[in-house]
């Protein structure tokens, strides 16, 4: 029975919040997939949430299916002339060109239809070179819209959480005491950067990893500069798991809400956002780099456990952890890797390049490799995940 009761609530505390969040997430990365193609006179033959097959859904007027399918561990958007999922063009759409081209009449080979002016006029691969990247760019950008709208938000109804860049504690034989570094002592730049919040700190020492840092700090009146080496420690993370991080050993003054008019708070979110950006890239290079540890990459486990933490604590955590997830799923779209929105800006800027697309088979092994690459990364971070679980442990 104790399974039982385990099992439901697990259900109510990880996985409902999961699903609340990512499909709130995918659904506004597609909406700007579908929104732009529709703007640009695509047509739009489905919109599913989740893969597989469809659990429930309906069609609206212009002939787009509305879906709700099995796996809802992402979505996708098929446009017309799509063969899949990932905007590879079907062979019947590719044939029928080929042979509009060569002249052969309305089919080719026998089998495929020559598409009408109308069905060109409704197809994603007929769009101009532009149009077509403003379709595909669109997913990402809803992504970094949404996580500006949700800390906008925030940041004007509850406040945004600020503590002063001035040291409240200083951790005994830490590489802050040994730097020289006094309690009171207030943050005004780091590295030449200027230090506004303790949280600034927090996420500069984090990414430098042990690198050194050049503080100048205001003390009795004085500007003095300081240079520190954080170093790298051991922590327990939001989850219990023990993490490397670099630390300098230096505790806050306090933190404060403070709450914003929606015009300051929309100025301040879209730093937020730019600001969580470049640590988010920066981390990444360091993991590919070998500079930091690939065992602190999470997958779908981790974010479950996460947003059922965030969940648990109260609604502004979760709006805020939806807004860096959301600022994550844009930014990992972006790489330029191909089944990813990347990958396809990567192939337009080439056919920019060159004046013509790349060759069908050239296109075809360039999504293999992605889907290789994409498939490889979803294996190591779920092994992550099922690690930190002692899942094998036996």
């Amino acid at each position: 029975m104790d399974w039982i009761v385990g099992i439901l609530s697990g259900f109510s505390d990880v996985i409902i919040p999961f699903l609340v969040v990512l499909t709130i997430l995918v659904f506004i990365h597609e909406l700007g997939h579908y929104w732009v193609a529709r703007r640009c006179g695509v047509r739009v033959d489905v919109f599913s949430i989740g893969f597989g097959p469809e659990i429930f859904g309906w069609n609206d007027r212009s002939g787009t299916r509305w879906r709700f399918s099995l796996i809802p561990l992402g979505g996708y958007v098929k446009m017309f002339g799509d063969a899949d999922p990932t905007s590879m063009q079907s062979v019947e759409t590719a044939a029928a060109d080929n042979a509009a081209d060569e002249g052969t009449g309305d089919w080719a080979d026998g089998r495929v239809r020559q598409l009408s002016e109308a069905e060109k006029a409704q197809s994603f691969h007929h769009k101009s070179l532009s149009q077509r990247a403003w379709i595909v760019a669109a997913g990402p950008l809803a992504n970094f819209i949404l996580a500006i709208v949700l800390l906008m938000g925030l940041f004007t109804l509850v406040g945004q959480p600020t503590t002063p860049p001035v040291i409240g504690s200083v951790v005994e034989g830490s590489a802050a005491e040994a730097a020289g570094f006094r309690e009171g002592d207030r943050f005004l730049e780091i590295d030449g950067r200027p230090v506004q919040r303790f949280e600034e700190i927090q996420r500069i020492v984090e990414v430098g990893l042990d690198r050194p840092l050049d503080v100048l700090v205001a003390r009795d009146g004085q500007e003095i500069l300081i240079t520190a080496t954080p170093r790298i420690v051991e922590v327990e993370d939001a989850l219990g798991d023990i993490v490397r991080t670099a630390r300098l050993g230096i505790g806050a003054s306090g933190r404060e809400f403070v709450r914003h008019d929606p015009f300051t708070s929309t100025w301040l979110a879209m730093k937020e956002t730019v600001s969580l950006v470049d640590t988010t890239v920066q981390a990444v290079s360091q993991i590919v780099t070998g500079q930091r540890s690939v065992d602190q990459l999470g997958g779908p486990v981790r974010i479950a456990q996460l947003s059922g933490e965030a969940w648990k604590i109260s609604v502004e955590s979760v709006v805020f952890f939806m807004a860096v997830l959301s600022i994550n799923l844009g930014l990992i779209n972006l790489f330029p890797v191909p089944m990813l929105d990347g990958g396809h800006l990567l192939f337009y800027a080439i056919e920019a390049v060159r004046g013509r697309p790349l060759g069908e088979k050239a296109q075809e092994l360039g999504f293999r490799i992605g889907f290789a690459l994409v498939l490889t990364l979803i294996v190591f971070v779920t092994w992550n995940d099922l690690t930190r679980l002692n899942v094998f442990d036996f």
